[in-house]
């Protein structure tokens, strides 16, 4: 891997308060155009490690890259390749929607490059972010999902090559939830945009996500792709089937083996065939049983 490849190089980080650890030596990176997913429980260190990278607080050990820069130090310049979509926010109730974004985007118009054309235009935004409808009304007369709409063009107006998204879909309906990973997926296949998602919808860093990190304990206890994750730790998957009048079910950690095993064994008498992976879900909760009751990671 070059280093032109790595956009987030993560060695070593430690935080410390007073005498507390909240991050032990946690080390991981995030390549060009790659959607990573850091998930783990509440108090396991996320939030911490994302304001670290943000630049927005400084940390006590470890080597940090962040667009080839220590976010502890970088400039102007380097924030204005970065995007941040935060929990919530607050701002003037009575800007309309596009002229919200135009103003914000003004910001960024002197860091326009020949490769990166900044700012996101005003209309082609509010259309990607399904705010098109909405492009003329206040601020403060959106629904709770509108708003959260605007939260994500407010963090991509500046065309960022980094974007964290923190519990980016917090309140949005189905509907728009589909809509916002259809936006994803094209910021990271077209703009080639690095994403920093943290979530606890794990059907959501599933789907999104080419790579998963998880935190407990201010420790990486996992990082490798859902499927990855789920033969190291999970292990199991569920098969069903029924042969000669009676119903069976195993839990085994080569499916396709078994199943094939099967066949051969029984042939046709084999009927109502069913096989449940194990999801991210399944190993995400494996995974923090065994660290609560003291495992070793997988």
């Amino acid at each position: 891997m070059t280093s032109e490849q790595v956009v987030l190089d993560v060695e070593g980080l430690r935080m410390r308060y007073g005498t507390t650890d909240v991050l032990h030596d946690v080390t991981f990176h995030a390549r060009h155009g790659e959607v990573l997913a850091l998930l783990g429980p509440n108090g396991a260190g996320k939030t911490t490690t994302i304001e670290i990278l943000e630049g927005f607080r400084m940390r006590s050990a470890g080597r940090v890259s962040v667009l080839g820069a220590d976010p502890a130090h970088a400039d102007e310049g380097w924030r204005a390749r970065v995007g941040v979509v935060l929990q919530s926010w607050r701002d003037h109730g009575k800007w309309r929607v596009r002229e919200l974004l135009h103003h914000l985007g003004t910001y960024y118009a002197c860091y326009a490059t020949d490769r990166i054309a900044r700012p996101w235009d005003p209309d082609e935004l509010v259309a990607a972010v399904g705010l098109a409808a909405q492009a003329d009304r206040k601020v403060r007369t959106l629904s709770g999902g509108q708003r959260r709409r605007l939260d994500v063009a407010v963090g991509i107006v500046g065309r960022p090559e980094l974007l964290f998204l923190d519990e980016p879909t917090t309140g949005f309906d189905p509907v728009a939830r589909r809509e916002f990973h259809e936006l994803v997926r094209r910021l990271a296949a077209q703009d080639a945009t690095t994403i920093l998602l943290t979530t606890h919808d794990l059907d959501e860093a599933e789907k999104l996500a080419d790579r998963i990190v998880v935190l407990d304990g201010g420790r990486i206890v996992a990082d490798g792709t859902a499927e990855e994750l789920a033969q190291r730790i999970a292990g199991e998957d569920e098969v069903r089937w029924t042969h000669a009048g009676r119903s069976h079910v195993r839990h085994v950690r080569e499916s396709t083996k078994f199943v094939h095993d099967l066949f051969r064994r029984h042939g046709d008498g084999i009927t109502d065939l069913e096989v449940r992976r194990a999801s991210l879900e399944d190993t995400y909760l494996s995974l923090v049983r065994r660290v609560e009751a003291g495992g070793v990671a997988g």
